[in-house]
């Protein structure tokens, strides 16, 4: 058995390659939207990939299971209790597929999900791995995420999670090696920690989903206190379940000339910005969506957008393969096009220029000592947040806030704070496209104001 794990960070993803290497048959196990790892390394291995296994429909990112069965015919398995709109072979409790020595047994596990599965790998007869999906990951457990799959009862998931975590894998060996499709940073198990694999021995030792406790207090656990869920999660699980063309990786991107682009914003265009933070903040096209010169703020771009609606990417010649690169990734696939120059075309259009006001961290002591009290709005997780924040901040996390701007104060300025300041130009973004002024972002955010040794507060 041969098993290689590919961890895509800026999604906090991680997928497999499992090869038989008896029979030359390979599996690929939740799959990212880019496939030419997988079948460089398979091809190397002298392997075939003729299964792809969905541990369920993923809603924080794209899996790319049809593009395996368009290049190599595989069989695409899941859960039973999936449905989709192309051929599968949607799998029981119990089930197994043969490759020649090495057996998947497939477990149905829902709670994350309700089709959610796992897949124990065995060799030789005993159990080798298993792969949780987002059902078990290394010092977390996935949240009942009835959002990215339509109206549900979470109660009755967190319910059905309790009983999965307690029946076929809490029987497995300490030994067994836990491979998850999540690592550190993903907002479906915020407490995932830094390995990308681990035991059952560790996970029994350390996971608190796997401590006893009665189902109440389990079920009072996992409904309490998680982080929002993006829009874009109830796009992506439905994109999975569709019968569609697959992308390649190669996006084909129209440039789009200065002079050209201009009309397309004045006509209220919708725009994502991929350069760097201060070059936002310092000029940037009404309206426009800030995801980061890398594109690692691309996954929540997807709150801001209409993903139904055509978007053009402004970026840093030269930058605009990777971005959109990322974008697709998280399932945002509809870019019309790219502009790559400086904002100094858009001098004769000056009306649609925007900037955001950055306020450093003693301008804001200093704002608030002479009684010019803004609203600090903490864009943090709820834990960070909790753990330690400046006095008075409200916390709205960035992946809910375009749903709660009506709910922000309005009878004075605001303070945009995120943990170093990158993420702090999507909450301003979000602000400006709902029409909201009188905002700042704080530089540096919360290491800003830490460097300086200025106090904070924890929640009660």
């Amino acid at each position: 058995m041969l098993i290689k794990q590919y961890v895509l960070e800026c999604l906090s993803h991680a997928s497999y390659l499992l090869i038989d290497e008896s029979s030359g048959l390979a599996v690929v196990v939740d799959p990212e939207r880019d496939v030419s790892e997988y079948i460089a390394d398979a091809t190397q291995a002298g392997a075939t990939i003729k299964h792809v296994l969905l541990t369920h429909f993923h809603g924080d990112f794209v899996t790319s299971h049809l593009a395996f069965r368009e290049r190599f015919d595989a069989e695409i398995h899941f859960g039973a209790r999936g449905q989709a709109a192309y051929a599968s072979t949607p799998v029981h409790d119990g089930d197994t597929l043969e490759l020649g020595s090495v057996t998947l047994r497939f477990i149905e596990t829902p709670g994350h999900t309700p089709e959610s599965i796992c897949a124990i790998a065995y060799d030789a007869g005993q159990p080798h791995a298993v792969f949780t999906g987002q059902t078990l990951m290394n010092g977390d457990i996935g949240r009942p995420d009835p959002v990215a799959y339509g109206d549900g009862d979470r109660a009755a998931l967190a319910a059905e999670l309790y009983a999965s975590l307690r029946g076929a894998l809490a029987e497995l060996p300490d030994g067994t090696l836990v491979y998850s499709s999540h690592s550190v940073g993903s907002l479906c198990g915020p407490h995932t920690l830094g390995d990308t694999v681990t035991t059952m021995g560790v996970q029994r030792t350390f996971n608190h989903g796997l401590q006893p406790m009665p189902q109440e207090a389990f079920v009072a656990m996992v409904t309490t206190d998680q982080p929002p869920a993006p829009g874009y999660w109830g796009w992506d699980a439905q994109l999975a379940r569709r019968n569609r063309p697959f992308l390649p990786r190669e996006v084909a991107l129209t440039r789009v000339m200065p002079n050209d682009f201009a009309p397309l914003a004045k006509d209220n265009a919708q725009v994502l910005d991929g350069r760097d933070a201060v070059d936002f903040a310092g000029a940037h096209i009404a309206g426009s969506v800030y995801v980061g010169a890398d594109g690692t703020l691309a996954v929540l771009a997807g709150a801001a957008l209409n993903l139904d609606r055509p978007a053009y990417v402004m970026v840093y010649p030269g930058g605009e393969a990777t971005i959109v690169e990322n974008l697709a990734s998280a399932g945002v696939t509809n870019i019309a096009g790219f502009v790559s120059s400086g904002m100094g075309f858009l001098e004769p259009w000056l009306e649609i220029v925007a900037r955001t006001q950055r306020v450093a961290a003693l301008n804001l002591v200093d704002q608030r000592l002479h009684g010019n009290l803004p609203a600090v709005i903490d864009i943090r997780e709820e834990g960070a947040w909790a753990a330690g924040h400046i006095d008075g901040a409200i916390n709205m996390p960035l992946g809910s806030f375009a749903k709660r701007v009506d709910a922000l104060p309005d009878d004075r300025a605001l303070v945009l704070v995120c943990e170093a300041g990158f993420r702090t130009p999507v909450a301003a973004s979000i602000l400006e496209r709902a029409g909201r002024r009188g905002f700042a972002e704080l530089i540096g955010g919360m290491r800003g104001w830490l460097a300086y040794d200025l106090p904070t507060v924890a929640a009660d």
